[in-house]
């Protein structure tokens, strides 16, 4: 594996990861906060994530738990909907782009994004797991039921209620602090990565394990992982490649020199 002392730029990707990624079949991304942040989202930890840490005198952290919304849901509410007008503010950028091009190439391909903002959504792909939920989507505390927003930003009335159950509360479809990720988004996460050939890890610190679980996971059963990233962090140490960067820098040079066969 390549050491700090080794870390490449996008200039200079090596010439076996542009054979490896040519030569796949089955390919999985998975993408943190990074790539978002290039489209100007705060992330709640790292580099940016400032603006997020704590809003109108509230941690982040101690907003995004059931905890706090048992509490004070319209407080939790009203943070959600700021939130998601960041979201719908920003534009997917070029590594956005580059993730849709993988999804449209690959025969077999999975996007596994810990990001709720929509984004690669909005950027065209389809074969795609949202493990921490949607920004967009909100489900009854009742049911468990999950639907589509209004598209009003902001919201006409916090907290949002539940179309499915007379007086329920809705809630944001989002994974919080200490909730455990939905079975079947995990199962399907690690049946694909179980067959990949090649992993793209894309934007993620590591401090969340789910990432770094998850391409161990792969790279034991056999795929090449590669650790996309400004930064060393906890997912180059189970990589094979590190390239380093931003992504909507790295990721397009990355694609152009896979589709162009040079």
């Amino acid at each position: 594996m390549q050491t700090p002392d080794d870390t490449i730029s996008h200039q200079s990707i090596p010439d076996e990861l542009i054979r490896i990624a040519r030569e796949a079949r089955a390919v999985a991304v998975i993408t943190g906060a990074g790539i978002s942040n290039e489209s100007g989202i705060p992330t709640f930890r790292g580099t940016g994530s400032a603006h997020n840490e704590n809003w109108r005198g509230v941690s982040s952290k101690d907003l995004a738990t059931p905890e706090a919304f048992a509490r004070d849901p319209r407080l939790v509410w009203e943070w959600y909907d700021w939130r998601r007008g960041l979201c719908a503010a920003a534009a997917p950028n070029a590594a956005h782009q580059i993730v849709t091009a993988m999804d449209r190439h690959y025969p077999e391909f999975l996007l596994i994004t810990q990001n709720v903002d929509n984004l690669h959504r909005r950027a065209g792909t389809t074969r795609l797991v949202e493990l921490h939920g949607n920004i967009f989507r909100a489900r009854c505390t009742r049911t468990g039921r999950s639907f589509p927003m209004p598209d009003e930003i902001p919201l006409r009335e916090v907290p949002l209620r539940s179309p499915f159950v007379p007086d329920a509360l809705a809630r944001p479809d989002i994974v919080w602090f200490g909730e455990t990720y939905d079975e079947r988004n995990l199962n399907q996460c690690l049946d694909f990565l179980s067959k990949a050939d090649l992993i793209v890890v894309v934007g993620t610190s590591g401090m969340v394990p789910m990432p770094v679980y998850l391409t161990r996971h792969g790279v034991s059963a056999g795929a090449v992982a590669v650790d996309v990233n400004p930064e060393v962090s906890a997912l180059t140490e189970v990589s094979q490649y590190y390239l380093e960067g931003k992504a909507g820098q790295v990721l397009p040079e990355f694609w152009r020199r896979v589709v162009a066969g040079d």
